[in-house]
């Protein structure tokens, strides 16, 4: 266990065992596809077709892929209640398409993120890395993604000591006392995982990494069949995204 649901899901994932390349294939075309096709039903498709795969051939939880979808649902209600308000003469009110606008936003970012979590839950990011490398995405941006994703176990293990300790200190057990532990908790995090994270990169340096861990990936090889029912379903899903809409 890694201590984050997403990468503890992906994992213990039934799609574990399949080419990263095959899981990108799928899910960044459920991504054009939410983008591309009119929110009804096209969207509303290709969400449920990314919860149906990730809860049922993919075997994720229910429960962790519930709470993924929390945090990206909030900025999209925000969005969308931003998007249907209008700020004219008269003051604001509502715009004339406020109720399309907003849905029409909303199943496609919805849709969009139920693909993307479709791939985080069953792909670790161990295995997509080397994948993205194969694709020719530049080193730069693999090496910036590899750090940011060792830099959050950083974080959280520091955020689990230091709130350990406060909760056995009984930081927590007033109102006021919680304020207090979380700034304390907040400064302390982030002045202790800066000095990690900075210890790290000159241990780094000493021993000559200078060009990135160079590690040997497991060799995942592609299916032709899932290949082509990913290519069939997105044709499938388009097909039906335009004529009904």
């Amino acid at each position: 266990m890694t201590g984050l649901a997403i990468d503890d899901a992906a994992w213990a994932s039934a799609w574990r065992v399949r080419s990263p390349a095959d899981k990108l294939l799928l899910s960044l075309g459920l991504v054009v596809c939410a983008l591309v096709l009119p929110a009804w039903p096209g969207s509303v498709l290709v969400g449920l077709t990314a919860v149906l795969l990730a809860l049922g051939p993919a075997r994720v939880p229910a429960r962790t892929f519930g709470r993924a979808v929390r945090l990206p649902l909030a900025f999209i209600l925000v969005g969308a209640a931003t998007a249907v308000v209008e700020v004219g003469g008269d003051g604001i009110g509502w715009a004339p398409d406020a109720a399309a606008r907003a849905g029409g936003l909303v199943g496609h970012a919805l849709a969009g993120s139920a693909a993307v979590l479709l791939l985080a839950t069953t792909t670790p990011l161990s295995d997509l890395l080397p994948a993205l490398q194969r694709l020719r995405v530049p080193a730069a941006v693999v090496e910036v993604a590899s750090v940011t994703y060792r830099l959050l176990f950083v974080l959280l293990t520091s955020l689990t000591t230091i709130r350990e300790a406060q909760a056995a200190r009984m930081g927590y057990a007033s109102v006021r006392g919680s304020y207090r532990s979380a700034g304390a908790l907040t400064a302390a995090v982030l002045t202790r995982s800066w000095d990690r994270a900075r210890r790290l990169q000159d241990g780094l340096a000493g021993r000559g990494m200078d060009v990135g861990l160079r590690v040997l990936p497991e060799a995942r090889p592609s299916s032709r069949r899932f290949v082509a029912a990913t290519v069939a379903g997105l044709a499938v899903l388009v097909t039906v995204g335009v004529t009904a809409g």
